[in-house]
C-alpha cells in the first residue's frame, strides 16, 4: 500500500509538472528553475539559433544523470529510484501529452502564466517531496543541504537559478526573465506553505508533568528535549520547561497530544531559522 502510495502521488505530480510545462510555461515563453529551466532554455536556443526542435525528455534525462548517481550513493537507493521515476514520468509526459489538455489553457497574459503556473508547480514538485521522492535535478542538491547542514536549501537554490536567468536575458528579450522570476518565486513560497518537512520549529513548553510530554516527544519524532526547572511567579508553584527542536510537519501532532497530556501546559513554537549540533532525520529509504 505504501508503494502505491507513493507511485499514486508520483504519478499525479509529474502529470502536473508535465501539463504546467505544456501550458503556463510554454504560454508565457517563461524558464522555470532548475533543470527544468535549463532544458527550456537550451531547447529555445536550438530553435531559435539553429533551428532544431530537440524533444524535452532526452535534455532533461541527461541534466539529471549525474546528480541522480549522486543521490543513489549519498540519500537513499529507493528515494532515488522514485525520484528516477517522476523524472522519466515528467519528461515523456511532456513530450507526448495529448493535445487535448495542452489545449485547456489558451493564456495571453504573461504574469497570470507566471504566478498561476508557479502555483501549479509547486504543487506537482510538493506532491513527490510528500511521496519521499523528488522531482530531480536541484532538488537533489536542495535535499542533500538540508541532510547535511540542517537549512532549508530553497532559497540558496532560487539564488542559483538568476544563472539560468541572466543567460536568458542575455539571449531573449528581458521581460521572459523577468516574468520568470515571478514564476520561480511562486513556486519557491508555494512549497514553503505545501511542504516544511526540511524546516525546524523549536518548543518550549512549560508544564508539571513533563516526563510524559518528553515521551510524547519521543515517540512521535524521536528527538530529544533538554528541561529547565523553574517556578510559576502567578500561581507560586513549581514548573519544568522542556526545550526540543522538531520539524515543522511534526508540530501540530505534538501540540495536540501535549494538551491531552497536561490541559495546563503552556507551549511557545519559534521557527529556527539556523542549527548547529545533531538534529535527527529519518533516513531515506
Amino acid at each position: 500500500m505504501n508503494t502505491a502510495r507513493r507511485l499514486a502521488l508520483i504519478a499525479a505530480g509529474s502529470s502536473i509538472m508535465a501539463f504546467n510545462i505544456n501550458t503556463f510555461v510554454r504560454a508565457g515563453n517563461l524558464f522555470p528553475g532548475g533543470f527544468t529551466g535549463l532544458t527550456r532554455l537550451i531547447q529555445e536556443c536550438a530553435s531559435r539559433y539553429a533551428g532544431i526542435n530537440i524533444p524535452f525528455s532526452p535534455i532533461l534525462f541527461l541534466l539529471n544523470a549525474v546528480p541522480a548517481v549522486i543521490s543513489f550513493r549519498f540519500i537513499g537507493k529507493r528515494f532515488s529510484l522514485y525520484s528516477c521515476v517522476a523524472i522519466v514520468l515528467t519528461g515523456l509526459l511532456t513530450d507526448f501529452m495529448p493535445p487535448l489538455f495542452v489545449e485547456i489553457i489558451q493564456l495571453h497574459d504573461t504574469l497570470l502564466s507566471a504566478v498561476f503556473g508557479g502555483i501549479l508547480n509547486a504543487v506537482g514538485i510538493s506532491l513527490c517531496l510528500h511521496a519521499e521522492a523528488t522531482s530531480g535535478g536541484t532538488d537533489f542538491i536542495a535535499i542533500y543541504i538540508a541532510e547535511k547542514y540542517s537549512r532549508d536549501a530553497f532559497s540558496y537554490i532560487l539564488a542559483g537559478n538568476c544563472v539560468i536567468l541572466v543567460v536568458a536575458a542575455c539571449l531573449f528579450p528581458l521581460e521572459q526573465a523577468l516574468y520568470s522570476v515571478i514564476f520561480q518565486y511562486t513556486t519557491t513560497m508555494g512549497l514553503g506553505v505545501l511542504y516544511k518537512a526540511y524546516k525546524q520549529m523549536t518548543l518550549f513548553v512549560v508544564t508539571s508533568r513533563s516526563d510524559e510530554v518528553y515521551d510524547l516527544i519521543r515517540e512521535k519524532t524521536n528527538h530529544g528535549a533538554t528541561s529547565f526547572a523553574g517556578k510559576g511567579h502567578y500561581e507560586k508553584s513549581d514548573r519544568i520547561m522542556l526545550y526540543s527542536v522538531v520539524s515543522a510537519n511534526e508540530v501540530n501532532v505534538l501540540v495536540s497530544g501535549i494538551k491531552k497530556i497536561d490541559p495546563a501546559a503552556f507551549v511557545n513554537v519559534i521557527k529556527t531559522e539556523q542549527l548547529g549540533g545533531r538534529f535527527y532525520r529519518r533516513p531515506k529509504d
